[in-house]
């Protein structure tokens, strides 16, 4: 074995040990949330804590089933994530399209309003929208949330869709005009498909972002539009936290975004290396 093999397997081997204290890092957390999910009431609290439960229960899915307000606040979730992204695409796709393929100086201010306004606090904006949907009559409504939650993801989308757009040569469209295709034919036959790849990773951190969302969901609803995460807190017992339910509630709240992501890798994987290929 030459010293050049040796030092390639070394790098390897280095390189994979890092990669599975990367997983561990976070897969651990995850699956001791699945482990307290699965423990008895009486193993949960106990000290000192073990990883692994004595006895598997489901004692504790059985009692958020039990709960009517769980479906309810599932489907809440559902609607608001999948109609604000779904929002969120509508005005991000050509707004990136007209700032990335019209360089002008409205557009280039257009994208750094679109900067600043993803770094304001959510907190900042939680009282302003809060009156707004008040005086409109859409406070403790799905369409109140939506449109919270489509404030909050589409100065990303915006973002993000234009880096994508920015990868894809102006060569195509130029060449698609020229074959007779009109500006909107061009746009969406020519311009599109490569790109939709990065349509599929900012639906999904758009999803994301409002599938976690708390504060919104916090001061914006009360009884009808409340989401799974204020569900989740809400599991208090007399004399504390319910940690057996709340440990259920939330891996079932995580099961959409692992499936949403494995349905999308394919897309995902090909939008992050678009970029790379075309350099």
């Amino acid at each position: 074995m030459t010293d050049r093999t040796a030092s390639r397997r070394l790098g390897a081997g280095i390189l994979q040990l890092a990669v599975a204290l990367l997983v561990a890092t976070y897969a651990l957390p995850y699956i001791y949330l699945l482990m307290t999910s699965l423990k008895p009431a009486a193993d949960v609290l106990q000290i000192p804590p073990r990883f692994l439960p004595e006895t598997l229960s489901v004692d504790n899915y059985r009692a958020i089933f039990a709960n009517p307000s769980v479906p309810l606040a599932f489907f809440n979730s559902l609607v608001v994530a999948v109609l604000s992204t779904g929002l969120a695409l509508l005005l991000a796709v050509p707004a990136a399209y007209g700032a990335s393929f019209f360089r002008t100086r409205l557009s280039a201010w257009f994208l750094l309003f679109a900067l600043v306004t993803r770094m304001v606090p959510s907190v900042s904006l939680g009282v302003p929208l809060f009156i707004l949907l008040k005086n409109i009559g859409l406070l403790d409504t799905i369409s109140g949330l939506v449109l919270a939650h489509t404030t909050l993801s589409l100065p990303l989308a915006v973002w993000l869709m234009a880096a994508f757009f920015e990868s894809i040569p102006r060569e195509l469209e130029e060449a698609a005009r020229m074959d007779g295709c009109t500006r909107f034919a061009a746009f969406w036959h020519i311009i599109l498909p490569p790109a939709s790849g990065g349509i599929a990773i900012t639906a999904l951190f758009s999803f994301i972002a409002s599938w976690n969302e708390f504060l919104y969901a916090l001061l914006l609803s009360a009884q009808h539009a409340k989401t799974a995460p204020i569900i989740i807190a809400q599991y208090k017992g007399a004399f504390g936290l319910d940690w057996g339910p709340m440990s259920a509630l939330a891996i079932l709240y995580s099961l959409p975004v692992i499936l949403v992501t494995l349905v999308l890798q394919k897309k995902i994987i090909g939008g992050l290396t678009f970029g790379a290929v075309k350099g």
